[in-house]
């Protein structure tokens, strides 16, 4: 993996920020503290800058920055706090949807089992509720097991069964024996190396980067300016040191992103559970980091002064919003307590008898 900054990755990021610094933020102390979905504020944004066409192959149209380029627009977007447009269609893009869909019941994973869905003549009826990106009419992506693995669903706005609660955030969705049926299979959400679900787990996990380093910026910056007993609060070691660490955390966790990125790009064989770890490490980060710039900003931080809250909220509900931390770090403890009882045997993965972890 190349550390050294890519000029073209740079002049990215410098688009995405003057675009995004143009996009008004809700500095409400109530009520969603972001537009998101598909018809976002920040849609606008990443349209003029055709950064739908980042990540897709240069063999079909686009312009074939990979999975890196994709990284980079999560994590600016979490940084300016602003609603997630991108993720939905980037997901549909790489299981061959059309755009358009909001994400629904991904909080599941990697159990998948938020959405029942029971069979019937010709498919399934889904049943449950889950939270969905935006509760703006359209179809919905809902993540749900159809007797196997994890698959996507894509379910029409005017489906029977199917409706939205907006008063909460994030919004939800109901189901209430929606008929699908296998046509309305997107695909499946498997763990293979390079596959959708990995795709959007190291977005995601980029967008909680974002807004982590977003949160300690401005408590950062509060630090600098702010006087108490007669000097500036980042001069107290009390406010400096545990900021301080968090900016470790930050780095950390930027480049487990950035080198999941890096290995689904350029080596998908050793891929492994880099992506999880990474989401799961993100996930942390996010509450971590923004819980103690909070703490570093006092009462002002839940005012409208600073706009912090809105990181809060926003790290409350998207660190859980692709799977639980815990369950996550489960999956790359029980990857390494297998490769360690495999190594311990003298055999490579697949080659010990069958039965044995």
């Amino acid at each position: 993996m190349d550390l050294t900054p890519d000029p073209l990755s740079i002049q990215v990021r410098k688009a995405l920020r003057t675009g995004l610094s143009g996009v008004p933020a809700r500095m409400e102390l109530h009520g969603a503290p972001v537009a998101d979905g598909a018809v976002g504020p920040t849609r606008a944004v990443l349209d003029e800058l055709d950064a739908a066409d980042f990540e897709r192959s240069a063999s079909v149209g686009g312009l074939g920055l990979g999975l890196t380029a994709g990284v980079l627009v999560s994590e600016e977007l979490g940084r300016a706090a602003r609603g997630n447009s991108y993720r939905a269609d980037a997901m549909a893009a790489d299981m061959g949807a059309p755009a358009g869909a909001a994400l629904a019941g991904l909080e599941t994973l990697p159990v998948g089992s938020g959405i029942t869905a029971a069979p019937r003549a010709g498919g399934w009826e889904l049943t449950g509720m889950v939270t969905v990106d935006a509760a703006e009419p359209g179809p919905v992506l809902v993540a749900t097991r159809t007797g196997g693995e994890p698959v996507l669903v894509a379910v029409e706005h005017r489906a029977a069964g199917r409706t939205t609660e907006s008063g909460c955030w994030p919004p939800v969705v109901q189901f209430d024996a929606t008929p699908v049926t296998a046509a309305n299979v997107v695909g499946p959400l498997d763990d293979s190396p390079t596959g959708p679900l990995t795709r959007a787990r190291l977005r995601q996990a980029a967008y909680l980067l974002g807004i982590a380093d977003g949160a300690h910026r401005v408590a950062v910056r509060h630090a600098g300016v702010r006087r108490q007993f007669d000097t500036r609060l980042r001069d107290l070691p009390a406010v400096s040191f545990p900021l301080a660490r968090a900016m470790v955390a930050l780095r950390a966790t930027r480049a487990a992103v950035y080198r999941g990125a890096w290995l689904v790009d350029s080596e998908p064989d050793a891929v492994g559970t880099a992506p999880v770890m990474a989401l799961a490490m993100a996930a942390e980060t996010a509450r971590d980091v923004v819980r103690l710039s909070m703490q570093s900003c006092g009462v002002r931080a839940m005012t409208a002064e600073l706009g912090l809250h809105r990181y809060f909220r926003l790290a409350a509900a998207e660190s859980a919003r692709y799977g639980d931390p815990a369950a996550l770090w489960r999956i790359v403890g029980a990857d390494r307590i297998r490769a360690a009882r495999y190594a311990a045997a003298g055999a490579e993965p697949g080659v010990m008898a069958p039965g044995r972890p």
